[in-house]
């Protein structure tokens, strides 16, 4: 029989395990779904994600749950099965159907497939009865850690018996987040039936150096009775179009492979470099000449490495896809919600457009969430964003039981296989700072003993995961694709040496808590986690505030909608030592986004010129792009993907062509305010393109009192920009007490007669500057098309981080710019009618 499928998606029923009264049932409107989402619907919870109502809904957290759902049997021919497919269960599940048990679950992060076929009941009167009880993951995991009292149970964040669950680590809590247990079947369950699948198909490639050819090996794995008379159709296409196709017998290992051998292959790219080709492998599965199954994978033919090879920094750490170096700019992501089956595929795909749009060539998937839908992996490979894969492990030093390894081996496989195909992926990390963990509670770790066995019977085994059991799973499972131990990680040196690996740079907000003007001072060779929090948009903020009395930067439901430690002192620190503080809500909300935007401005700006230096620094990936609810974080977009300014600066630092100017730091708290005597400047084009090009380079000097040239711009002509490296231009002195007016250095960037690249740099701290009348000047250019303008803008005097207003379904092309005299700049927003209001805008002391 050919194979079909039925989605048990609609008719469900649930319940509070415990409640025995008649009408404790109720019903489900679609699974997948959580308890949460099911309780709101049926009006017995109110929305956890305003004001305090997070608190109101930790009951929840500490119950058990059924689900249950009736359904006819399916016609069921001789010789078929019927398969149960959970796609994932939340967490721990008891599965029975019409009274037996037939599956226990313990693992979020994996799939199940149970074979019913002699359990159905073909009454139409009855039906079968499919029940699944979610145990209480938050009792379920101080069980777990009471029973081993000798582990250490070291970690940051949350409940540590979350270390023992295998379960989305930000549900007990995170620095960002809230304590929201979710149970449920939160990805798709469903029939099927067959008499034979393709259980499997891995499009192995194999890209030539020369990349004049690539072979494509395509493994599928097939369930079937018997292999006798059936054969696996392979067909490989390009853009609908069949380029080879091969009949292959399967084997009696109920397997089948096949080879194909493409010239002159077109190539998958990171966005910005080149085309994000996909190719199509499908597999048609014939018995006795009938067609039983086709399943069919899209993949990219492209190489990736990660390069570490010692240098004079120290040794390198920087990606190369398909043999060319690029410099991986982008951001972290946590799940974008804290209730997963809300996120639609729609949703997905629109962070990763923020991203494209945003510059962002690389996202890192981060080891406290979950591995994401198919939904975010497809997005990132048909709009060209490489992921950096964590593994699912953050914060902790983790247990290894026998029972919780085999798990964590299940798990590992199952994803790896699901993930494979995927051209976006980069690379594997084994976790998120368990290392740390390691280092700043005592745990044990001589990287010099190289036995395993060793490593298990140390207070720190879970080393044997990260080195032993994950790398020799992505060996197995997918062997072209780089492992790294874990984030930070660099050859088992200390987490925050900056000559090796990747680090999570937390010096600025965290830590020493240092100026972010030094930011690049600090950095390493790959910076996989930096960060400064900023509060999100007013809309936002007034989405979650239930009270009028609330709106004010101070108020307690403000501070509970922060869930970083000291949030207070450190945003008060960045603020107080940088912008004339103000305690209106609105324009405080503004003054935290100006500082975020400044951090990664000199972070980012800084990282990318060390590109240029032998690789010294290759990546910066931001923490973070995204909420999972509504709150005040490092995020540089907020839960309802509104950008921050933050964004707009990544975008510009990010573009295939930069320009940099800086003067040297003066630590003003330091010296007591007292004024430098001179300022040493320099200038630099950072460049991504792979050709040399040729451009002029000026740089004005202008006073931010007045707005007039304080002295000739220096203008360089036919400057020889190096292809995918950085330019340094000039450099140069400012005399303060000759020219004692505060000076803006305004640099631009022409290349065939086009302005492609600006940057102004400002005395610091900007609290000192006065920016009062600054002449500012917005018009809308007359004739532009519907649902589309066009703004010139203008000023007299220097204009710092103006920023407009952000919208639903409006995008703006640039936002949180500086404007000096003499430069318009021009912005183009889509997605407003006649009839809306114009945007808002506001600058910095207006």
């Amino acid at each position: 029989m050919t194979f079909s499928k039925q989605i048990l998606s609609t008719e469900w029923t649930f319940k509070d395990r415990d409640d025995e009264t008649s009408d404790a049932w109720m019903p489900v409107s679609a699974v997948p779904s959580t308890v949460q989402q099911d309780l709101i619907a049926n009006k017995k919870l109110e929305d956890p994600y305003l004001g305090f109502n997070e608190l109101k809904a930790r009951w929840v957290n500490e119950k058990s749950w059924v689900y249950r759902h009736v359904f006819q049997q399916p016609e069921i021919p001789a010789g078929a099965t019927v398969a149960l497919v959970f796609d994932g269960l939340d967490t721990f599940a008891s599965v029975k159907l019409n009274g037996k048990v037939i599956l226990e679950s313990n693992n979020m992060f994996l799939g199940y497939r149970v074979d019913i076929t002699e359990e159905l009941r073909s009454s139409p009167e009855s039906g079968n009865v499919l029940e699944v009880e979610f145990d209480c993951a938050q009792h379920k995991a101080i069980e777990l850690r009471k029973k081993d009292p000798n582990h250490k149970w070291h970690g940051f964040n949350g409940e540590m018996g979350r270390l023992g669950v295998r379960k989305a680590q930000y549900h007990w809590g995170w620095d960002w987040g809230p304590i929201i247990m979710t149970a449920g079947i939160w990805r798709e369950v469903r029939l099927e039936v067959y008499s034979a699948r393709v259980g499997d198909l891995w499009p192995q490639t194999y890209l030539a150096p020369d990349h004049q050819t690539a072979t494509i090996t395509a493994h599928a794995k097939i369930d079937v009775p018997k292999s006798e008379g059936c054969v696996a159709r392979f067909h490989l296409t390009l853009r609908g179009k069949e380029i080879a196709h091969q009949d292959i017998p399967v084997s009696s290992g109920q397997n089948a492979r096949t080879t194909f051998r493409v010239n002159n292959p077109e190539l998958w790219w990171p966005h910005g470099y080149g085309a994000q080709t996909l190719y199509e492998v499908s597999v048609s599965l014939l018995c006795d000449a009938n067609e039983l199954h086709n399943v069919s994978k899209k993949f990219g033919i492209r190489s990736a490495e990660v390069i570490q090879q010692p240098d004079k920094h120290g040794k390198s750490f920087f990606f190369r896809i398909n043999g060319m170096d690029i410099f991986c700019g982008g951001s972290c992501w946590i799940p974008a919600d804290n209730l997963l089956p809300s996120i639609s595929t729609e949703r997905y795909r629109k962070w990763i457009e923020l991203m494209v749009e945003g510059g962002q060539v690389m996202t890192r998937v981060w080891g406290g969430g979950i591995y994401e839908d198919d939904a975010f992996y497809d997005a990132c490979d048909e709009l060209g964003v490489l992921v950096w894969q964590d593994f699912m492990f953050a914060c902790g030093n983790y247990p290894v039981w026998p029972e919780l390894l085999e798990s964590i081996r299940e798990e590992t496989a199952y994803n790896i296989r699901r993930l494979r195909n995927h051209p976006c992926i980069a690379i594997y990390a084994g976790n998120n700072e368990d290392y740390q963990v390691q280092e700043q509670t005592g745990l044990t770790y001589n990287y010099e003993d190289k036995n395993p066995e060793n490593w298990l019977k140390s207070d720190f085994p879970a080393r044997y995961i990260y080195e032993k059991l994950l790398p020799e799973l992505v060996s197995e499972h997918s062997p072209s694709t780089f492992y790294h131990p874990g984030s930070p990680w660099g050859d088992g040196k200390i987490t925050s040496d900056p000559t090796v690996g990747d680090i999570h740079q937390w010096n600025v907000w965290h830590g020493t808590q240092e100026k972010y003007q030094i930011f690049d001072s600090i950095g390493g060779r790959f910076n996989s986690e930096f960060g400064m929090e900023a509060f999100p948009h007013m809309s936002t903020i007034e989405y979650f505030l239930e009270k009028e009395a609330d709106k004010h930067p101070q108020s307690h439901v403000m501070d509970f909608h922060n869930k970083a430690d000291g949030h207070e002192r450190r945003l008060a620190t960045y603020l107080v030592e940088n912008l004339r503080l103000a305690t209106d809500l609105e324009t405080y909300t503004y003054l935290t986004q100006v500082v975020q935007a400044e951090t990664m401005m000199f972070g980012y700006g800084g990282w990318r010129r060390q590109w240029g230096d032998e690789r010294k620094c290759g990546g910066a990936l931001l923490w973070q792009i995204n909420d999972c609810w509504p709150t005040i974080s490092w995020a540089i977009v907020d839960y309802f993907l509104r950008p921050k300014p933050a964004y707009y600066t990544v975008k510009r630092v990010m573009q295939p062509i930069v320009i940099g100017v800086r003067r040297s730091h003066h630590d003003w708290s330091v010296v007591h305010a007292v004024p430098p005597k001179q300022s040493q400047y320099e200038i630099w084009v950072a460049s991504s393109r792979q050709e040399v090009l040729h451009g002029t380079v000026e740089l004005r000097f202008l006073s931010v009192v007045t707005g007039k040239d304080l002295r000739a711009p220096a203008l360089f002509t036919d400057v020889t920009i190096s292809p995918n490296g950085t330019t340094d231009i000039t450099s140069g002195i400012i005399d303060h007490v000759a020219e004692p007016e505060p000076h803006v250095l305004a640099a631009r960037l022409w290349i065939d007669g086009q302005i492609v690249a600006r940057h102004v740099d400002w005395p610091q701290p900007l609290k000192y500057l006065d920016f009062s009348d600054r002449g500012l000047e917005v018009k809308q250019q007359p004739g532009a098309s519907a649902g589309k303008q066009l703004l010139r803008i203008n000023s007299q005097k220097p204009v710092k981080c103006f920023v407009f207003e952000e919208r639903e379904n409006v995008r703006i092309s640039d936002s949180a710019i500086d404007i000096v005299p003499g430069d318009e700049q021009l912005v183009e927003i889509t997605g407003l009618s006649d009839s809306d209001l114009p945007l808002r805008y506001r600058y910095l002391g207006q």
